[in-house]
């Protein structure tokens, strides 16, 4: 069933991961090689104990995957605002960079917050999943599909891609949209996540549009 498959999410940080080795070298003050190595080493783990299904509950596993995303989300921060700094240096002058960078920093931003979301709604895939006879917390987020009565969705539960598509309209909106944000650390996430978005889409692409 989709809503306990492990292998989408690890594949999407996966790619962001190879993503890193393309950031632009005129922002790169630290070797493009850091994060991936770094963010490897705590993916690995969690593949290894649940390769494409949740079957393998541990504590340890969710606070591994939990500073996985931190790591992501604090360095695709930290390649924004040497973005903004090389923008205001005067030496942006290679609107293609601005446009690879700018890329690069939004796709991340979208796949780091799509997991984030997966992993810390109603406590994480595992405490949804009823196959594991967890004690499910609140719900973070307020799907559609849980606020109609539709014949042949009484049972759904959100996976993987739902969580994604939340924080792919979260950082095109910069707002909620379909879903809505309950909880205040949802609330947090999904706040940060709007304002990386829209200081990489507002400022640095448009500011890369005009010196193409």
């Amino acid at each position: 069933m989709r809503h306990i498959r492990r292998w989408p999410a690890s594949l999407a940080v996966l790619a962001v991961l190879v993503l890193q080795l393309l950031v632009p070298t005129e922002i790169a003050t630290l070797p493009r090689w850091i994060m991936p190595a770094l963010g490897a080493a705590l993916l690995l783990p969690l593949v290894w104990a649940n390769p494409f299904h949740l079957r393998r509950d541990e504590p340890w596993l969710r606070w591994v995957e939990l500073a996985l995303l931190a790591v992501l989300v604090l360095v695709n921060v930290f390649y924004l605002a040497e973005l903004i700094f090389y923008l205001g240096s005067g030496d942006a002058n290679d609107g293609m960079v601005l446009v690879k960078a700018a890329l690069l920093i939004w796709v991340t931003n979208v796949v780091a917050f799509g997991v984030w979301y997966w992993e810390v709604d109603r406590g994480g895939p595992f405490a949804r999943a009823p196959e594991h006879e967890h004690e499910a917390e609140r719900a973070d987020l307020l799907f559609p599909q849980m606020t109609v009565d539709l014949p042949g969705w009484e049972r759904w539960l959100p996976g993987f891609t739902d969580y994604l598509f939340v924080a792919f309209t979260a950082a095109t909106a910069f707002s909620p949209t379909d879903t809505m944000p309950l909880t205040a650390r949802v609330k947090t996430l999904m706040g940060i996540q709007s304002a990386v978005s829209l200081l990489t889409i507002a400022v640095i692409a448009a500011r890369a549009v005009n010196v193409l």
